[in-house]
């Protein structure tokens, strides 16, 4: 059998993926918990009594159930949850090492004030009631002086209870900044209302697809439910259903595909509307059903006459008989479902590439279908009482959103990416900032910009359990309990076809001096009092979320989830040409910064399921899994395909400086048949200046060589790359 190069490379990568997805690293996890015990943070568990405890998971959206061995009060493994509706038995190598989380030397144990200079990493201890008073206090000023909109908080979601409790408490204070983390969730959900006219969350049901069209999905590199998509993928493979990766570098998920097609990148939007457009030629959609649709004939009259095969291939560097073969092949599968989010869906990305994808899916009639995607109603559980707004705060929530978010973007629910240059022109500020579960300083592109803008914000407030970025430059830290302490909600994952509801519990009791950070809320709105003590009536966080999940708690008690097996689907008429489709009358990639001149090459990010890019950085036990190809020693490697590196003079395993308009980086090169030349890559996830020595000073971030792009239909961050040179060193 003859193989070819890219087949070859193929079966080198994929067999490297096998690896991470197969028992051969937990193996290994588990033969270096045995060593590891002489680690002098790691605590050895006396002989004692034996049990078990189920919770989930929350250090990343998969919302993955999780089963924890104890010997007496000591954790000692984490498992994945036989029967959970999420991984059913199956655990990702970050949850694997969550007990190196709750009893590492990152962890922050008590409330903290600074005392030097932010980032010098002076400290000094405080109790809980001087931290709340320290709070209250600032905040009693800034309302004192009728500018409670200058108030703002960062959370990585908007769904949960705690979420709504940031939300609930900026709304009684008088503040509309509440902002969350950006991800495919943000561009997702606005192309449902844009084009289905629906409040909904997205739904994929990837088991019963049988053609899978990636967009750069990460399938098996974090996207979505990692452990989900792992057993999905391999059960593509066992029942032969095919999976298509589109991308510009052979990712591990290329690698494990059928077919990976390499594009130029920034040019997903018009392939997926250059299959549409072999689709309606061929007239391989229902005519009968969709002809009819709202913006069809405008849809129609788009991809005919600017989107044709040969105009396609040009931009996308595609050839004419694979765009053709993907889209006869598409089309004639019983149930096609095309995806998109690159990587493992941290960033927005660009609003037309995901309304093009979208139609591709409606166009083959899989919305709301078996194999297909779902507009899902949210698990619309917090039914809080109403209250009232004093003059102060009706007053602060009629200012204008700090981010533009509901006025200059009106599909938006909030715009991080627009924070730093708003605060750093001068055009806006805020005098006060809460964060919780998130780390912006690290894991914001722009990171150097995101950091400048904090340092004009008199007060920061961090929840994070763990001295991270974000916590190292705050002002105050006061401490949340990790996720094996407390109770929390965990709706519905990203991604599920079905709504379900999870409930993390606490395995262990608070090993240190922390709070919830539900009840840290709680505690700073009594303290102030009035109006906005009034809104939080709860005694407790837990009595709060008993109240909150209602009839549904004693089931989650038991069982750790609550899953709808009717779940409610969202319908409505479909749009075909919303106005976000107009833009895309002339095609061209969302722009990236840089000139082709002073940085001749581009750099492109990529992700891996064994690098955690966000709140969350890698435990020792996984940053050992990181290849040497990614992390050598210290130093971060970028990947570059050999034609250009001789271009450049570059060889195998050199050090060079990359540089970017943003910034540079020393790494060493690694020369890489599976990207594209022009192009280097870096992985996210490396770089952090905070945490521990396992994590500190490893690599580069990428975030600090990357700008931000503002979409001009979405305002989200729409930048796929930048521009980008290296130099020997």
């Amino acid at each position: 059998m003859k193989i070819g190069r890219r087949s070859f490379l193929s079966f080198v990568i994929g067999g490297a993926a096998g690896t991470a997805i197969s028992p051969l690293p937990w193996k290994l996890t588990d033969d270096s918990s045995i060593w590891s015990q002489n680690w002098p943070w790691t605590p050895v568990p006396p002989d004692g009594e034996y049990s078990q405890v189920n919770s989930i998971c929350t250090l990343c959206p998969g919302g993955c159930g999780i089963t924890v061995r104890k010997v007496d009060n000591r954790a000692v493994k984490i498992e994945g949850m036989k029967g959970h509706p999420v991984n059913d038995g199956g655990i990702c190598v970050m949850g694997l090492s969550g007990l190196q989380l709750l009893y590492g030397p990152t962890r922050v144990k008590t409330p903290l004030k600074r005392v030097g200079k932010r980032g010098e990493g002076k400290w000094e201890k405080i109790s809980w009631n001087e931290a709340i008073s320290e709070v209250t206090e600032k905040l009693a000023e800034i309302r004192a002086q009728g500018e409670p909109h200058t108030v703002g908080s960062i959370v990585n979601s908007d769904r949960g209870t705690v979420p709504n409790l940031f939300r609930r408490f900026l709304t009684a204070y008088g503040s509309p900044n509440y902002m969350t983390m950006p991800s495919m969730q943000d561009s997702y959900n606005m192309t449902m209302q844009l084009m289905q006219g629906v409040t909904a969350q997205v739904g994929f049901d990837a088991e019963n697809a049988d053609y899978i069209l990636s967009f750069g999905s990460g399938i098996i590199d974090g996207w979505g439910s990692p452990v989900r998509m792992f057993k999905a993928n391999s059960a593509w493979k066992v029942d032969g259903k095919k999976v298509v990766q589109i991308e510009p570098r052979l990712s591990n998920t290329a690698a494990k595909s059928d077919e990976w097609i390499p594009i130029k990148p920034g040019t997903e939007a018009a392939l997926a509307l250059g299959i549409a457009n072999v689709v309606i030629m061929e007239s391989l959609y229902d005519k009968e059903n969709i002809d009819s649709q709202f913006g069809f004939d405008a849809f129609k009259e788009l991809v005919l006459n600017g989107y044709s095969v040969e105009k396609v291939s040009n931009i996308t560097g595609i050839k004419s008989a694979t765009i053709v073969s993907l889209a006869k092949n598409f089309a004639q599968a019983s149930n096609p479902l095309a995806i998109c989010g690159k990587g493992q869906g941290s960033t927005p990305g660009s609003l037309n590439e995901f309304v093009a994808v979208h139609a591709l899916n409606a166009l083959v009639g899989n919305i709301n279908k078996n194999g297909g995607v779902w507009a899902l109603s949210d698990t619309d559980y917090i039914k809080w009482p109403e209250f009232d707004l004093d003059s102060i705060a009706e007053n602060g929530m009629q200012k204008e959103r700090i981010d533009g978010a509901g006025s200059e973007y009106p599909h938006a629910k909030s715009l991080l990416n627009r924070l730093p240059e708003v605060i750093n022109s001068g055009d806006g500020f805020l005098e006060a900032i809460f964060v919780a579960d998130a780390n912006p300083l690290y894991s914001m592109p722009d990171s150097k910009a995101i950091k400048e803008a904090f340092d004009s914000i008199p007060f920061i407030v961090s929840f994070s359990s763990y001295m991270d970025e974000t916590a190292s430059n705050a002002d105050l830290i006061l401490p949340n309990h990790v996720y094996l302490e407390r109770y929390e909600d965990v709706p519905t994952p990203v991604g599920l076809q079905k709504n379900i509801i999870g409930l993390a519990k606490p395995v262990v009791k608070p090993q240190f001096n922390t709070k919830n950070v539900g009840d840290s809320l709680i505690l700073i709105a009594k303290a102030l009092g009035g109006s906005v003590a009034n809104a939080f009536p709860w005694d407790s966080y837990d009595a709060c979320l008993e109240e909150t999940l209602g009839s549904k708690w004693d089931l989650l008690e038991e069982n750790r989830f609550w899953s709808d097996s009717n779940s409610k689907v969202v319908t409505g008429e479909f749009n075909f040409y919303p106005d976000a489709m107009k833009s895309l009358t002339n095609f061209s990639p969302v722009s990236i910064e840089g000139s082709t001149i002073s940085f001749p090459l581009v750099l492109i990010p990529y992700d891996s399921i064994r690098l955690a890019n966000g709140y969350i950085g890698n435990p020792p036990f996984v940053i050992k899994t990181v290849e040497d190809t990614v992390l050598k020693g210290k130093t971060a490697c970028v990947e570059i395909n050999p034609k250009s590196a001789k271009e450049f003079g570059l060889t195998e395993g050199r050090s060079a400086i990359l540089h970017t308009p943003r910034g540079k980086a020393k790494v060493k090169i690694h020369l890489y048949e599976g990207i594209m030349p022009g192009l280097v890559a870096l992985a996210r996830g490396l770089g952090h200046t905070a945490y521990d020595k396992y994590l500190t000073d490893k690599g580069c971030n990428l975030n600090e060589l990357i700008g931000m792009t503002e979409d001009p239909v979405s305002g989200l961050d729409a930048a796929w790359g930048i521009r980008a040179r290296l130099t020997k060193v």
